[in-house]
């Protein structure tokens, strides 16, 4: 619910390094890349904001209080958000090593390459979340670790069959430079077979080709679509809904947040957990107990199943009374 590492060139101008941090994403304790006397920084730089994404965020500052750490005494935070733009994350990175940050975070596969990208010269040690292929991404060696969001596939393929029987097709859309989203097609269409499916996807090389994607699939008779937690398509899933729910297609969330939104169900991970698990790895960095190549990526292999009961309704589907115990109910 893995790695790609980028050789960045130039060093951003101190302009640069204030200009970002006047745009950047804002949070409790922000400090623009100054601190007062010798309090470490933490850099986090996320993608973009989706619910996913803010919830590891949230998660991982839950892990740094849970490991005893206090905001302002053993460290300061200066968050940026890239607005889902990969030169955006290339020069946060850059003014993070600019101010020499105690530590970089990564929150989604282009932010963190950006930032291990940025962090080699001065050896900073950097942690990620949200990445669902470290090792096809090449963040799996080095002064970095952090965890793993790869999806639970099989759950999801049970989930779908159990709540359409009928169905044959399922439409995925993925973004074509997103590691993570490459490497969850090329399960889907592994696994599908086992479970009587074929796998209709289509590539798209930006976000404003999302929406274009859906009527292709539309008009090939998906009987449904699962999403991944593709940041382009996640970002628009808004419109994605209003598509697929004139036509009467459902579909299925990979993460609690997707369903809320309106997705009809979905396995998926906790990213609040997720967050924290990262945290705790992050505070062990930062007081010296381990450092990054002591601790080998994590991926968290539980998965809850999500409901949203009105959307079903809306699309003439139940949910078996097997699951019903199982699943929580999310819908607003």
């Amino acid at each position: 619910m893995k790695n790609l590492k980028k050789s960045v060139c130039g060093i951003l101008s101190l302009g640069m390094a204030l200009s970002l941090c006047a745009c950047g994403g804002q949070t409790a304790g922000e400090t623009g890349g100054e601190t007062a006397g010798d309090i470490p920084v933490i850099g986090i730089s996320q993608y973009g904001q989706h619910g996913s994404l803010d919830n590891c965020r949230e998660g991982f500052l839950q892990g740094l209080e849970q490991a005893g750490l206090v905001e302002g005494t053993d460290y300061t935070i200066d968050y940026q958000n890239a607005s889902f733009d990969d030169n955006m994350a290339i020069q946060i990175a850059q003014a993070f090593s600019a101010e020499d940050a105690a530590l970089m975070v990564g929150i989604a596969t282009p932010a963190a390459t950006a930032c291990y990208a940025a962090a080699e010269d001065k050896d900073i040690p950097v942690i990620f979340t949200a990445i669902t292929d470290p090792v096809g991404a090449k963040l799996d060696s080095g002064n970095i670790t952090g965890t793993s969001d790869v999806l639970p596939v099989e759950g999801q393929l049970e989930l779908i069959r159990a709540i359409q029987p009928e169905a044959d097709t399922i439409g995925i859309i993925y973004t074509t430079s997103e590691s993570n989203s490459v490497y969850s097609v090329g399960v889907y269409e592994e696994l599908a077979a086992d479970y009587g499916f074929t796998i209709e996807a289509v590539g798209v090389t930006a976000q404003s080709e999302v929406t274009q994607a859906v009527d292709t699939l539309i008009s090939k008779g998906v009987d449904c679509f699962s999403n991944l937690t593709d940041n382009n398509v996640v970002g628009v899933l808004g419109s994605i809904l209003e598509k697929t729910n004139e036509a009467g297609i459902p579909v299925y969330g990979s993460e609690i947040e997707q369903v809320k939104l309106g997705c009809v169900a979905g396995a998926g991970l906790d990213y609040v957990q997720l967050g924290i698990q990262t945290g705790l790895m992050a505070a062990k960095v930062l007081t010296g107990e381990a450092t990054c190549e002591d601790m080998p990526y994590e991926v968290i292999e539980n998965y809850a199943l999500y409901v949203n009961s009105a959307a079903l309704t809306s699309m003439n589907l139940e949910l078996p009374a097997d699951l019903a115990g199982t699943a929580e109910e999310v819908g607003q």
